[in-house]
Order: structure tokens, then sequence, then C-alpha cells
């Protein structure tokens, strides 16, 4: 078993957008990801994002509470099967909560709950361009929770994709959480390291959970 010099520690890599290593252990991490196997079967289950110039995302995507698609939400796979989105369940809002509170601190805990999931599946191939999470009419930190694969997540400024930018080694387990004035920074995956997920998980590739507050009425609901 390789022992690393320096433990990893939670570090702030921008004001309010915090990586916290560690944060799910092997348990959380295999009930997570029986989780999202389950949410990826149709319908609504896992697809290909396609953009308005007729490209393609290389990361595929399921959505729970609201379905988003090229630049909004719906409750409805309107680029898909045109199946409801899948419910958010309350324990993915009360998981939320709990990592804003131990990455931000318990002040930074939104009124509202969390209602909207993002899950990506990356295969050794897959990138995600610099983008803003920009479609939620709310500020309420965005918390992303990673499993498999270790990547580089490149979290950059709130007024250019370009530099200044910083990258940051996530793994599994790893929480990565941005609020406040980094809420709206660009961020994106440049890179994925095929074969370095943790053999007893047994994933093949990266997942990636985004929870969000969407800020808009009538979502999917819970169950």
């Amino acid at each position: 078993m390789d022992v690393e010099l320096f433990a990893r520690e939670p570090s702030e890599v921008a004001p309010c957008a915090v990586h916290v290593p560690h944060w799910l252990d092997t348990e959380r991490q295999r009930a997570l990801l029986t989780a999202c196997r389950d949410w990826a079967r149709p319908p609504a289950g896992l697809r290909t994002v396609r953009t308005p110039g007729g490209g393609t995302m290389t990361a595929r995507q399921v959505c729970l509470g609201r379905h988003w698609y090229p630049y909004g939400y719906a409750l409805t796979v309107v680029d898909g099967d045109h199946a409801p989105v899948k419910p958010f369940p309350p324990w993915l809002d009360t998981l939320a909560r709990a990592a804003v509170a131990d990455a931000l601190g318990p002040s930074s805990v939104p009124a509202e709950p969390y209602d909207i999931a993002l899950i990506n599946y990356y295969d050794g191939d897959a990138r995600m361009g610099m983008h803003r999470d920009s479609d939620e009419k709310t500020d309420a930190p965005v918390v992303s929770l990673s499993l498999g694969d270790t990547c580089v997540f490149r979290f950059g400024n709130t007024e250019t994709r370009t530099k200044p930018y910083t990258d940051v080694e996530l793994r599994s387990g790893d929480l990565f959480v941005f609020g406040g004035e980094s809420r709206f920074a660009f961020h994106g995956v440049p890179r994925v390291h095929p074969g370095t997920a943790p053999p007893e998980l047994g994933l093949a590739g990266r997942l990636n959970i985004t929870l969000r507050v969407s800020g808009l009425p009538g979502t999917g609901g819970a169950g």
C-alpha cells in the first residue's frame, strides 16, 4: 500500500471555494455509487448531452429533481426520452447541507433545501470545458462529490474561462464546495486519470455528483 509523504488536508482554493479530501469514507462511497447506478437506468437515465451548436459533451449525465439541458431546467428529459425527471431524495439534501457546514461553516448552509443533482459519468477520454453553474435562481453553494478515477479539477475566476485558475486533484471520496464570491467561478475537468479508482469500489471511470439549490418553483419532488 502506498503511503503519501504528506497527508492531504482541507484547503481553500479560492475565497469560499474549499477542497476537503477523504470526506466520504469507503462505505458511504459504495452507498452513493449504488444509488447512482439505480438513477442511471432508463427511463430518464444516463444520456449524452447535446449542445446547441450540434456538438456533444463527452461526459454523460443523469439528473434528479430537475432535468438540466443547455441552458435551463425542465421537469422532463426534453432532450432525451421525454420521461419525467427522477425525484431528488431528501437524504441528498441532508448530505449537501452537511458538506457545506463542514467546508464553509454552518453559517453558509442555505435556508432553502437542495433540490437538484447533476450526475456526470467520465470515462478515460471524457472532459468538461470551463463553464459556470449559472442556470439556478440562487447563489447557494454548489456541492461536488467525486467517486472513482482521480481527475484534474480546474477552478478559475468569475470573469473569464482563462487564467488565473488553480488545478486541484480530486480523488474518490473528495468533496469540493464553492459559494460566496466564488459561486459563479468558471471551472472544468481537463483530464481524468484512468485506472486510479479504489479497487474496492468496483467502478471504472469517474462519477461526479453535483448538488444545487435551484431557486425554482415546482421541482420534481422528493422520494
